[in-house]
């Protein structure tokens, strides 16, 4: 299992440094990221807020850096294009999340699995769908088709999986933490808060050492 965002990266973008990746590929966020694909993954959760906001919140700051940065830093409730992705590696199939999926709400598969409600991440033409029967968790792939690939595992497992994902979410964020300090110092602070509450995490007390 693993935190992935859906990467779409804007033509001519040149804030920050950003890795080469596929548009519309996942990116997996873990401790280990090169700083370039940090700040792919720094790019991508602002670029899924950069819309006007509305109601009463201040108007966008003139700079082209202030303005990209300012739906990240202004919504209360944040975005980001992904989910959790599960692999069986003994079958190669590959659970990835829906088009209705996103990142910030990754918690709901620990409600899932505790209170063993249906859990569905999109609609036709692909729906991802996550079940329980007893203690088996089903993860099946496309529930529009009757022969969708589907991935099984015990409750128990799932669990560990979580615990997993939820380790590479914190190395990720104090990752993001410290590239901040670096590439965005004048926004450093925010950045990470904002960061923290899409992750659902707690910030990060000090800098990653480089």
């Amino acid at each position: 299992m693993q935190p992935v965002l859906e990467i779409y990266t804007p033509d001519g973008f040149d804030l920050w440094p950003v890795a080469e990746i596929e548009p519309f590929d996942f990116l997996p966020l873990s401790g280990e990221l090169s700083p370039a694909e940090v700040g792919t993954a720094v790019m991508r959760i602002a670029g899924c807020n950069d819309i006007d906001p509305d109601g009463d919140r201040p108007p966008r700051p003139p700079d082209a850096l202030g303005s990209f940065l300012h739906g990240l830093l202004t919504f209360d409730s944040l975005f980001a294009a992904g989910g959790l992705r599960v692999t069986d590696s003994s079958t190669g199939v590959t659970f990835v999340p829906g088009c209705c999926d996103g990142l910030e709400d990754w918690r709901e598969w620990h409600r899932f699995v505790d209170e063993g409600s249906l859990l569905g991440f999109g609609h036709e033409p692909v729906s991802p769908l996550a079940e329980r029967f007893g203690d088996t968790v089903r993860l099946t792939v496309n529930n529009e088709q009757t022969d969708s690939p589907v991935i099984e595992l015990s409750a128990t497992e799932l669990r560990h999986l979580l615990a997993g994902a939820e380790r590479d979410l914190t190395d990720f964020l104090a990752l993001a933490a410290d590239w901040a300090s670096r590439h965005l110092p004048g926004h450093c602070g925010p950045v990470t808060a904002a960061l923290a509450r899409v992750l659902d995490l707690p910030v990060p007390t000090e800098p990653l050492e480089p």
